[in-house]
This record gives structure tokens, C-alpha cells and sequence, in this order.
């Protein structure tokens, strides 16, 4: 066995084979960037090194440094992890000819798997059925728009390489085509730099099923049964299970046998997943399921499987890599209960998911029969440079019923502060009749998508807060500047000002007035003045007490926008112009803002060009999304205020708007 591994990975991917590593007796390296620092996987490890700047490009895709970083530790093998570098041929390759261990599967076996229509050829001569569709490759678009037409609308369009829902689209009619092909290559470029594609049948009633193998030097090969992975978004997992509802002993072997010949016909090394897709039109059956693409990794999903089989993934990994035989037979692995896993992001559910960025300042998960698999502590910053997990939270359970209402009560009692996250959403999910019943498929999350994000209605007091709020309030005064610590008072009578907040339940027309330092009425139409005053401020929010009783306010703050998260729950308010009377929904902003930090992909408009409502304008590049901004209503383009490759900060203008002249 090792005595010692580098970790060429972050976050906590990182931590989850550190844990593992120090059980074994093995010690471990990290690697870091600008950006990770401070990072708790950095100070887990034994030793750590510095390998670039904070963008992946320098640091976690650096192939050169990081095996340098090894060679210096005086490691004998490498972890890649998930992501990144884990499933690059050259980077396994790098590893070995430096003379250390690659833990994971051979180069050549990464190859295999590594392109999707290669790996559709493979299978199909292994006896392992695959989606119909077009794998070929010639690569012209009008080939592929006559392919999609012969297969078919709704099509789905796939990157054949890398994984995780980059480079992917469904486009339902031909005249989608040409711009959906556009945005995958562009995506697919930019995560694995190969914007070739491959076109499936889009199946209508999907359930996403893979099977978790491991292989080792010795020819063994065995499944350790199979994950639902259907509750998907934008073709991401968002909770997973194992094993699957209403799999039937007939479907197990079929396709716990279908997965083991995917990893006999590369002779295949480690832990791997086999993914399928199953056609469920008419049930789970065992002839209408089809291989997608093989993970030649350990997948982020692995620890329901290790809660339903009671084995360590990871130790199996290192056992493997140091040549040692699989610890068990396919006879001696059995299915022990449930369990569930959420993924719990930084990210704004009520505004289409986008990430998020910020400090965390509170992270607090229950304890007992609950495992949360992190790589962030309270007070770390997350930062628009890589995927924006905060933590996994698994579940076990005698059967699907417990184990499920342990997720729901798992995650309505975990609190995040700090920056907007999605544990409400997730929570409102694992109480979805559909998913409840054990029928979940990947078009669950879209249909039911405004029950699962919407926001509820605030109260007077929440509102009579946002308004003072607006107006800046809660924010710290200046060193040395005279007039802000006079507070809001004012020599001429009493300082006032009208707010017009716009909120999920509706539209409210306020006067907050300035009674005193820190002191405040808010009044709302013909109703009573309501006395407000703050009481401490803290980075990121203030305390405040109103009608007897103190609270706890955190501020996310955008342009015209104000997110209040108070006693758990977000409450979201827009600033709108108190003239403006009742607008039209026809009528958009005047000006298109980034809504989060990330750089300029493409400007599809110049200035003086008329465009209309929809029409896409700018796309952006953060946090491993493409984003796509598109105009709110019609007119003419007054200003272009960025270019292709600028890198922006949330909130700022990239392009105006103006009327069109009558």
C-alpha cells in the first residue's frame, strides 16, 4: 500500500479521500490555488503546494505543475477526484511517465469512455444496447441538422466529450437547431475543448439509472448495484438514491450485467459508472433501457452506494491502484436498505439557479444518522472561479419511506447564512408527490419548477423592513464622515422618503421617516406608522427590532434588487418607480446588467441595432454555466458597454436600451 498520495483535486471531493487516506495510514499532499489558500482542504492534509492562480486553467488543469507538486512531495500515486483532471487520458499518462501511480483506470480506458460516440461503437459491439441516434463524424452543422431531422424533433443534442450536462441541449423544433448546436460547442470548448457532438432521440418518459463497477488488475469485475439519478436540472443531478424504485430483480441483473461487460471490454481498472437511460412509458422494463456513457471516475453521487453496500469507494480505489485484488465477490455484495444524497449549492432557485458568490457565514448541518460530505467551513468565501457545492448531505434508512423523511428533516434543519442557496428548494423537493410515490423522472423538477421556487407572500413587518432598508440603513457609516454619524436626522423637520417595493405579494407603496439615530417609522398607505430601529450591524446585515421583538437580518444586495433572509426564510423585494403606475409586463428594463461575476462570451448586438423582446444579446461564462441575456422588451441598442473577453463584476451595465423613435 501507499504511504503517501497527492490529491489533485479541491473542495470537498479533497476532504472525502483525506478521511479515507488517514484511516488507511496513508498521507496526503494537496495542491492549491490563489483562491483555496485557506482552504479546508488545504489544512486537512498533511502537506499542501501552491500549483497557480485562482482560475482552473492555472491551477487544477495545470498538468505540469501538479505533477510536479507530486514528485516534490514524494508521492507515490495521485487521486484526481472528480472533475477537472479526473477523467484526461494525458494527465493519467503525465502521471505514470513520471513513475507514480495513476488511481484510477488506464489512459487507454479513459480514452475509450472518454468520447461519447466512441463509446456508443463500443457498445454496441460489446452487446450493450445504446440510444438511438447519430454518432458519426462528420461534424458540419447542416449534416447535423438533416440528422435531427431524420431522427426526429425533440432531439438532444450531447458534447461527446466530458460529462455533467456541459455542451448539452434538447431543441423541440428544426428552427432551434442551428443556435442550440452553436451554444453546446461552445459550451463543450470551453469545459473539455473539443466541441464535437453526437445527437439522441429524446426519449419522453426518462429515468436516468447508473451502475456503479470496479475493476482490478486481476481481470475481476463486479457492480455494486445501481443509483436513480432522474431528479435532474439543466441535465445535473440534484438528489440521488440507491438503490432504484421499482427495480425489479430481473432489471438489476440485466443491467448490472450490461455495466460489467462496459467495463470487461476496456479492461477496466477502479471505480467507474455505467450510465443507462431507461424508457419508462410503459414501467421499468428490462428491454428498454439504453447505455448512455461510462464515468471513468468515482462520481459525486458514490456515497449512497457506499450507505447501501457498507463499502469505502475510496479504499477500494487505493487498493486497486496498488494492485491488490477486489476485497469482494459479486456474490458477497448485497443491498442494505436506502439511502438519499442532496446537493446543496450556492445558487438562487428564484433566479434560475444562478450561482452564487459570497461568504458563508453561518453552516450548520444536524447531527446524527446524517453524513455531509464538505469542503467549506463558516466563514469561507465562495468565489465564481469553480462549481459552487457547499456540501452533500446523505441519509440512511431501513427502507425508501425513512430514509426520505430523514432527508426532508435533515435538510429543514440545516441553516446556511451567509449567501442564497437552494435547501428550501431541495426540501420542497423530497416532498413532491411524484418523487414521494418512487416515480421520478427527469422531467419532474421542470414541470413542477414554480411550486419549487416560488416565494412566499412577506409580511407587513418584512416589508415595512425592505423599505427602510433600501434607503441604506444598515450599512455602516464612514470613519470620520460628519454626516453619516448624525444618523437621519435633518435640521428642516422630519426626513422622509416614499419606497415602491415590487414582492411576491405585490406591489406596496411606503414612507419611511427618519425618527432619531438609527431610529425609524415606516407607514404604509392609511395604516399606522410602525416604529423600526437597529440595533447592530454586522458584515452583510444588521439586527433590528420592531414591534418588540429582534431580529437577525441578512442583506444580499443587486441592482434595484434586495434579498432579506430573516428566521430562515428569503424574502425578495425590486425597487420600482413610484410614477410608473401599474407597467406593462411588455415592458423591460433599459438596461441589461451581469447578473453575477463572469466573463463576456459574446456580444451578439451592436449599437443603433433594433432588437425585440427575447432576442439574445450578451452571453456570459460563470461558474461553469453559459448564460444566455436576452432583451426585456423591444428598442433600439443606445450603448454597448463591454467585448468579447471582458471579465465583469455582478451587477455591472453591459449594454443599454432606448425607445424605438416613433
Amino acid at each position: 500500500m501507499f504511504s503517501k498520495i497527492l490529491i489533485a483535486n479541491r473542495g470537498e471531493i479533497a476532504c472525502r479521500i483525506i478521511r479515507t487516506a488517514r484511516r488507511m495510514g496513508i498521507r496526503t499532499a494537496a495542491i492549491y490555488s490563489d483562491a483555496d489558500a485557506g482552504a479546508l482542504h488545504v489544512e486537512l492534509a498533511d502537506e499542501a503546494y501552491h500549483v497557480g492562480g485562482s482560475p482552473a486553467a492555472e491551477s487544477y488543469l495545470a498538468i505540469r505543475r501538479i505533477v510536479e507538486a507530486a514528485l516534490r512531495a514524494g508521492a507515490e500515486a495521485v487521486h484526481p477526484g472528480y472533475g477537472f483532471l479526473s477523467e484526461n487520458a494525458d494527465f493519467a499518462e503525465a502521471v505514470e511517465a513520471a513513475g507514480l501511480v495513476f488511481i484510477g483506470p488506464s489512459p487507454s480506458a479513459i480514452r475509450a469512455m472518454g468520447l461519447k460516440d466512441a463509446a456508443k461503437a463500443l457498445m454496441e459491439q460489446s452487446g450493450v444496447p445504446v440510444v438511438p441516434g447519430y454518432h458519426g463524424d462528420d461534424q458540419d452543422a447542416a449534416t447535423l441538422a438533416a440528422r435531427a431531422a431524420d431522427i426526429g424533433f425533440p432531439v438532444l443534442i450531447k458534447a461527446r466529450a466530458g460529462g455533467g450536462g456541459k455542451g448539452m441541449r434538447r431543441v423541440d423544433r428544426a428552427e432551434e437547431f442551428g443556435e442550440a448546436l452553436e451554444s453546446a460547442r461552445r459550451e463543450a470548448i470551453a469545459a473539455f475543448g473539443d466541441g464535437a457532438v453526437l445527437l439522441e432521440t429524446y426519449l419522453r418518459h426518462p429515468r436516468h439509472i447508473e451502475v456503479q463497477v470496479f475493476g482490478d488488475e486481476h481481470g475481476n469485475v463486479v457492480h455494486l448495484f445501481e443509483r436513480d439519478c432522474s431528479l435532474q436540472r439543466r441535465h445535473q443531478k440534484v438528489i440521488e438514491e440507491a438503490p432504484a424504485p421499482g427495480m425489479s430483480d430481473e432489471m438489476r441483473r440485466a443491467m448490472g450485467e450490461a455495466a460489467v461487460r462496459a467495463a470487461q471490454a476496456i479492461g477496466y481498472r477502479g471505480a467507474g459508472t455505467v450510465e443507462f437511460i431507461a424508457d419508462v412509458s410503459d414501467g421499468l422494463r428490462s428491454d428498454r433501457f439504453f447505455f448512455m456513457e461510462m464515468n471513468t471516475r468515482l462520481q459525486v453521487e458514490h456515497p449512497v452506494t457506499e450507505a447501501i453496500t457498507g463499502v469505502d469507494l475510496v479504499e477500494w480505489q487505493l487498493r486497486a491502484a496498488a494492485g491488490e485484488p477486489l476485497p469482494k465477490t459479486q456474490e458477497e455484495l448485497a443491498i442494505d436498505g436506502w439511502a438519499f444524497e442532496a446537493r446543496i449549492y450556492a445558487e438562487d432557485p428564484a433566479h434560475a439557479f444562478l450561482p452564487a458568490t459570497g461568504t458563508l457565514s453561518e453552516l450548520h448541518f444536524p447531527e446524527g444518522r446524517v453524513r455531509v460530505d464538505s469542503g467549506i467551513r463558516a466563514g469561507d468565501r465562495v468565489t465564481p472561479h469553480y462549481d459552487p457545492l457547499i456540501a452533500k448531505l446523505i441519509v440512511h434508512g431501513p427502507d425508501r419511506q425513512t430514509a426520505l423523511e430523514r432527508l426532508t428533516a435533515a435538510l429543514k434543519t440545516s441553516h446556511i447564512r451567509g449567501l442564497a442557496n437552494n435547501l428550501s428548494f431541495l426540501a420542497r423537493l423530497s416532498e413532491d408527490p411524484h418523487f414521494v410515490s418512487g416515480a421520478p423522472d427527469t422531467g419532474l423538477i421542470d414541470r413542477n419548477l414554480e411550486a419549487l421556487v416560488s416565494l412566499e407572500a412577506p409580511g407587513d413587518t418584512v416589508v415595512a423592513l425592505a423599505a427602510a432598508l433600501f434607503l441604506g440603513t444598515w450599512r455602516t457609516a464612514e470613519p470620520g464622515d460628519l454626516w453619516q454619524s448624525l444618523g437621519h436626522w435633518q435640521v428642516w423637520g422630519e426626513a422622509s422618503r416614499v419606497v415602491v417595493l415590487d414582492h411576491a405579494g405585490g406591489r406596496t407603496t411606503l414612507r419611511v421617516a427618519a425618527k432619531g439615530r438609527d431610529m425609524f417609522a415606516v407607514q404604509a398607505g392609511h395604516h399606522a406608522m410602525m416604529p423600526l430601529q437597529i440595533i447592530g450591524r454586522f458584515d452583510g446585515g444588521c439586527r433590528v427590532e420592531m414591534e418588540g421583538r429582534q431580529m437577525r437580518v441578512q442583506i444580499f444586495e443587486a441592482p434595484r434588487r434586495l434579498t432579506l433572509m430573516i428566521d430562515d426564510a428569503s424574502h425578495e423585494f425590486h425597487l420600482a418607480d413610484p410614477f410608473d403606475g401599474d407597467r406593462e409586463d411588455d415592458v423591460g428594463d433599459d438596461r441589461v446588467v451581469a447578473p453575477m461575476p463572469g466573463f463576456v462570451k459574446q456580444v451578439r448586438v451592436t449599437a443603433g441595432a433594433a432588437v425585440v423582446k427575447g432576442q439574445a444579446l450578451v452571453v456570459m461564462e460563470a461558474m461553469k454555466m453559459e448564460l444566455t441575456l436576452a432583451a426585456g422588451r423591444d428598442g433600439i441598442i443606445e450603448s454597448v458597454d463591454v467585448s468579447e473577453g471582458d471579465q465583469v463584476s455582478e451587477g455591472a451595465v453591459l449594454l443599454a436600451l432606448k425607445a424605438e423613435e416613433a
